[in-house]
């Protein structure tokens, strides 16, 4: 039942958000009206209709009642590891299997994931007041993240996996876990990313070693974790020859260990160019010479940002990321006033994850991240990532909304 009280509601976080769609249309219509292609000349209107849609379904859900997301996180979570299972046994219709297609309309339930995934971790650890720092259920939290990370990596979608795997440990933190155990998290991840080369796979496991000992945990402890950063390092090859070669390419384009500026790199050259003629103040709308000679690929979508630093300047980019540095810092605000767990974890885990995608594909644009293909929230085009964004937003309002009292 609708809880119809506005007076509660922190209203503060739709100002950016609004500003945000409207930058999303600017650079849509710019990236695809002049484009020969018929579909995507409409893609302008079908933003459009996304965006009511995720309106409409973001004021519903924030006058919907707290304990409904808590009831339906589990079954919403069951449900759509489903539908990443049924797309795994389907196979690929072309490259990648991250969509059910109906007609005209692309379902990826990747996308709708993220939110689902934050809100089944939340009530697992307020379930029963569960403490992340006890083993067993750390280990189960574990296996809710790495289900649909291997999942969506199969499939393959980096950036959607990785997202999977970092939202999390903000969480976990706001919710109690000690800093020695996200670093028991963390470093298989560093270990990964070093073994790649025998001399800073040492160093890393040197500094692992280093910081075992002044925990002073114990023998066990040390040798668990040892034993796995380890064993991390020795499969880290196979996981790098089971990636398709353009995760390959794009990868070791962006370490600058190989130059491909007509293959992975051509993306990025493209991009900063688009970046740097922008200037203080841009081109203008319809003005971007690489946007409007499509030298840029995937410019509504992936690098829309590069189509509205190219028309928007510094100015427009800057005023981009101060949108969403209000939404980001109300939100934590949100997070930490209000009255019950549940909410707080579920709008941290919100937050985090919306700051993610900003940083990777914000510096995915400009260099300094590999492509991974993240959208950027509430502004690159498409009906999964607009709905997910919106749906994001009504459950930060929902939870603004019962800040100030007992969960309901």
């Amino acid at each position: 039942m609708l809880n119809l009280d506005k007076s509660k509601i922190d209203w503060t976080i739709f100002f950016p958000v609004a500003l945000l769609l409207c930058f999303s249309l600017l650079a849509v219509y710019s990236a695809t009206a002049g484009s020969e292609s018929p579909v995507l000349r409409g893609s302008f209107e079908r933003q459009f209709i996304w965006i009511l849609i995720g309106s409409a379904i973001a004021l519903i859900i924030t006058f919907l009642p707290s304990k409904l997301f808590f009831s339906l996180s589990y079954p919403a979570y069951a449900l759509l590891i489903g539908m990443l299972l049924l797309l795994e046994l389907m196979g690929p219709s072309g490259p990648t299997s991250r969509w059910f297609e109906l007609g005209a309309i692309k379902i990826q339930p990747s996308e709708f994931m993220k939110p689902v995934l934050v809100l089944a971790l939340a009530r697992y650890f307020t379930e029963e007041d569960r403490d992340p720092n006890d083993m067993n259920h750390l280990f189960v939290a574990l296996l809710m993240v790495l289900l649909p990370f291997l999942l969506v990596i199969k499939q393959p979608d980096l950036g959607t996996a990785l997202t999977f795997l970092i939202v999390p440990i903000p969480m976990l933190y706001w919710r109690g876990l000690s800093p020695f155990a996200i670093f028991v998290i963390c470093a298989p991840v560093m270990t990964f990313i070093a073994s790649f080369n025998f001399y800073s796979f040492f160093l890393i496991m040197a500094i692992i070693s280093l910081i075992l000992l002044w925990s002073r945990r114990g023998i066990l402890i040390f040798a668990s974790v040892f034993v796995i950063n380890v064993l991390v390092g020795a499969i880290a090859p196979q996981v790098w020859n089971h990636l398709h070669p353009y995760q390959q390419n794009r990868i070791l384009t962006f370490l600058g260990l190989i130059s491909d500026p007509r293959g992975a790199g051509y993306q990025i050259i493209q991009s900063k160019v688009a970046i740097g003629s922008g200037g203080l103040f841009g081109k203008g709308l319809l003005q971007g010479t690489q946007t409007q000679l499509r030298f840029l690929p995937a410019q509504h979508t992936d690098f829309i940002f590069s189509v509205l630093a190219e028309e928007w300047g510094f100015i427009g980019s800057f005023l981009l990321i101060s949108f969403f540095f209000i939404l980001i810092i109300r939100s934590i605000y949100i997070s930490a006033s209000t009255k019950h767990q549940f909410d707080s974890m579920v709008v941290i885990g919100l937050v985090s994850m919306i700051g993610f995608q900003v940083i990777v594909n914000i510096g995915m644009t400009v260099g300094v991240m590999p492509v991974t293909g993240l959208p950027l929230p509430l502004v690159s085009y498409g009906g999964s990532s607009m709905i997910t964004s919106m749906v994001i937003v009504g459950l930060i309002a929902n939870a603004s909304k019962n800040r100030y009292h007992l969960f309901r």
